[in-house]
């Protein structure tokens, strides 16, 4: 039997007419030019921001249990900003711990090399803040981490593993992320803690740098990863900058950081039975265990039982939620409370006091 040859275009596989391939050209050329317009948000807020993050490099000596004394290297990101006429770079406690200001080196985007003439830390927020001088500093603007909202599209930048002025893109990809062991506490994250998730990638060395927003404001401080290999795995953590400003400026002025106190000790294991059990579709707010004697909840006439549903007029997630509210309220402030007692909602006022005059430390 006489064998058939096979069409050309089954042979050779299907092919493109010139005029289809211009066709498909100038296709690709229509939705290229949409991506291209999206990139180019990206490619303006990294030159905005490049100028103003720095690469630290900081020297610690730590005492062994043998009694020896090991030099510790670490390395970390910062950013530049100015407040009133003076420069500093806000960066985590943890990269500069224990380290002298002649012991810091903070190398700048253009090259050269500056040590801080004085720093702050705190620990229970992991706010590190180094003072800075030097002729052409390029600060950064503070943005409203506020206004941030789930999906919002950001910029991770620093200097991961050392490979400087790096940046990652991601999202928003949760908020109020509390309560997390990401370390020890030395490191200070294991204490006070209210979180911004972001997939931008965050490495070792990435911790003080920024997290940006389109708008090429900062609304975070990249603090540290939740992995089981050190490295990225998607999930990312800063510190909002509202409430890193809120510690940053503290220490700025006064050289320490003031926390507010109401006074109420808190039930962390409020379940859904214990909820049930007094009225309330679900655990919400904070349920308080106890009254300390002469505070600002025992003047406010707090009880033992009662749920804290709302503070100053933000619903109350869990326990840490209103630890974390109560800790940056200004001293002395009048706050309302929305509390839930003997099935039925009533408000109080409570003045917000220093902890220290209650807990020293």
């Amino acid at each position: 039997m006489a064998q058939t040859a096979l069409p050309a275009s089954l042979e050779q596989g299907e092919t493109l007419s010139p005029s289809q391939r211009a066709e498909l050209q100038a296709e690709l050329r229509r939705h290229a030019t949409v991506v291209e317009a999206q990139t180019a948000v990206l490619k303006t807020v990294s030159k905005l921001i490049g100028p103003t993050v720095v690469f630290i490099e900081a020297q610690r000596e730590n005492r062994t249990e043998n009694g020896r004394t090991q030099r510790i290297d670490e390395l970390g990101s910062g950013v530049i900003i100015q407040l009133k006429d003076r420069y500093y770079v806000l960066t985590n406690r943890h990269v500069i711990r224990n380290a002298a200001p002649e012991s810091i080196k903070i190398n700048l985007a253009d090259g050269r090399r500056i040590y801080p003439t004085k720093l702050w830390g705190d620990a229970e927020f992991d706010v590190g803040v180094l003072a800075i001088s030097a002729p052409n500093l390029t600060p950064a603007t503070l943005g409203d981490s506020d206004k941030l909202d789930i999906g919002d599209f950001v910029l991770a930048v620093g200097s991961p593993f050392g490979l400087t002025h790096s940046v990652t893109y991601g999202i928003i990809s949760g908020k109020g992320r509390r309560n997390l062991k990401l370390g020890n506490n030395d490191s200070g994250i294991d204490m006070i803690q209210d979180f911004l998730q972001t997939d931008a990638a965050i490495n070792p060395g990435n911790s003080g740098g920024p997290l940006v927003n389109l708008q090429g404001e900062v609304v975070g401080i990249n603090t540290c990863i939740a992995s089981n290999s050190e490295t990225n795995d998607g999930i990312g953590f800063a510190i909002p900058s509202n409430l890193f400003m809120f510690v940053a400026g503290q220490l700025i002025e006064t050289g320490k950081v003031t926390r507010a106190y109401i006074g109420v000790k808190l039930t962390s294991n409020f379940g859904p039975n214990t909820a049930a059990g007094i009225g309330l579709p679900r655990p919400m707010g904070a349920l308080v265990n106890a009254i300390t004697p002469k505070s600002p909840a025992a003047k406010a006439k707090l009880q033992p039982g009662d749920v804290i549903l709302e503070f100053n007029h933000v619903p109350i997630e869990d326990h840490l939620h209103l630890i974390n509210l109560v800790s940056v309220t200004p001293l002395g402030k009048s706050v309302p409370l929305l509390v839930y007692r003997d099935r039925r909602t009533l408000e109080l006022i409570i003045e917000a006091s220093n902890r220290d005059q209650f807990e020293p430390r």
